[in-house]
Protein backbone atom coordinates (compact mmCIF):
# COMPACT_ATOMS: atom_id res chain seq x y z
CA UNK A 1 0.00 0.00 0.00
CA UNK A 2 1.26 3.57 -0.70
CA UNK A 3 2.66 6.02 2.38
CA UNK A 4 0.89 8.36 0.12
CA UNK A 5 -3.03 8.94 0.15
CA UNK A 6 -4.30 10.09 -3.27
CA UNK A 7 -6.70 13.50 -3.78
CA UNK A 8 -9.78 11.41 -4.77
CA UNK A 9 -9.48 9.62 -1.39
CA UNK A 10 -8.65 12.70 0.86
CA UNK A 11 -11.94 14.00 -1.21
CA UNK A 12 -13.87 10.85 -0.32
CA UNK A 13 -13.03 10.87 3.19
CA UNK A 14 -13.74 14.49 3.73
CA UNK A 15 -17.46 14.41 2.43
CA UNK A 16 -17.67 11.30 4.64
CA UNK A 17 -16.39 13.09 7.63
CA UNK A 18 -18.55 15.79 7.38
CA UNK A 19 -22.00 13.39 6.59
CA UNK A 20 -20.78 11.31 9.43
CA UNK A 21 -20.65 15.02 11.68
CA UNK A 22 -23.93 16.31 10.41
CA UNK A 23 -25.62 12.62 11.29
CA UNK A 24 -23.95 12.81 14.75
CA UNK A 25 -25.17 16.60 15.35
CA UNK A 26 -28.28 15.01 14.26
CA UNK A 27 -28.53 12.13 16.68
CA UNK A 28 -27.51 14.46 19.08
CA UNK A 29 -30.11 16.69 19.54
CA UNK A 30 -33.16 14.07 18.57
CA UNK A 31 -34.77 12.81 21.59
CA UNK A 32 -32.80 8.96 20.68
CA UNK A 33 -29.71 9.21 22.75
CA UNK A 34 -29.77 7.61 25.71
CA UNK A 35 -29.35 9.40 28.89
CA UNK A 36 -25.87 7.32 29.69
CA UNK A 37 -25.20 7.62 26.73
CA UNK A 38 -24.58 11.43 25.95
CA UNK A 39 -21.13 11.77 27.65
CA UNK A 40 -19.93 9.16 24.75
CA UNK A 41 -21.95 10.23 21.71
CA UNK A 42 -20.53 13.66 22.65
CA UNK A 43 -17.08 12.33 22.59
CA UNK A 44 -17.56 10.54 19.38
CA UNK A 45 -18.79 14.06 17.29
CA UNK A 46 -15.52 15.55 18.89
CA UNK A 47 -13.32 12.98 17.59
CA UNK A 48 -15.46 13.21 14.17
CA UNK A 49 -15.18 16.76 14.05
CA UNK A 50 -11.19 16.93 14.59
CA UNK A 51 -11.23 13.97 12.44
CA UNK A 52 -12.93 16.28 9.42
CA UNK A 53 -10.95 19.33 10.57
CA UNK A 54 -7.45 17.42 9.85
CA UNK A 55 -8.92 16.19 6.92
CA UNK A 56 -10.10 19.87 5.65
CA UNK A 57 -6.15 21.15 6.47
CA UNK A 58 -5.00 18.13 3.78
CA UNK A 59 -7.36 19.29 1.40
CA UNK A 60 -6.55 22.35 1.69
CA UNK A 61 -2.67 21.96 1.16
CA UNK A 62 -3.23 20.05 -1.76
CA UNK A 63 -5.37 22.64 -3.21
CA UNK A 64 -2.49 25.15 -3.42
CA UNK A 65 -0.17 22.20 -4.68
CA UNK A 66 -3.14 21.33 -7.56
CA UNK A 67 -5.31 24.40 -9.00
CA UNK A 68 -7.39 22.33 -10.79
CA UNK A 69 -9.39 20.80 -7.41
CA UNK A 70 -12.43 22.16 -6.53
CA UNK A 71 -12.48 24.74 -3.68
CA UNK A 72 -13.53 23.67 -0.55
CA UNK A 73 -16.76 25.28 -0.35
CA UNK A 74 -17.06 23.97 -3.76
CA UNK A 75 -16.03 20.90 -2.16
CA UNK A 76 -18.67 20.94 0.48
CA UNK A 77 -21.49 22.43 -1.17
CA UNK A 78 -21.71 20.00 -3.88
CA UNK A 79 -24.31 17.70 -4.78
CA UNK A 80 -22.87 13.62 -5.13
Amino acid sequence: MSDTISNNAVIYATLALNSEVALQREYLASDDVPEDERENEEDILADLEQAFMEFIDIYKVRCKADPELPTLDELLNSQL
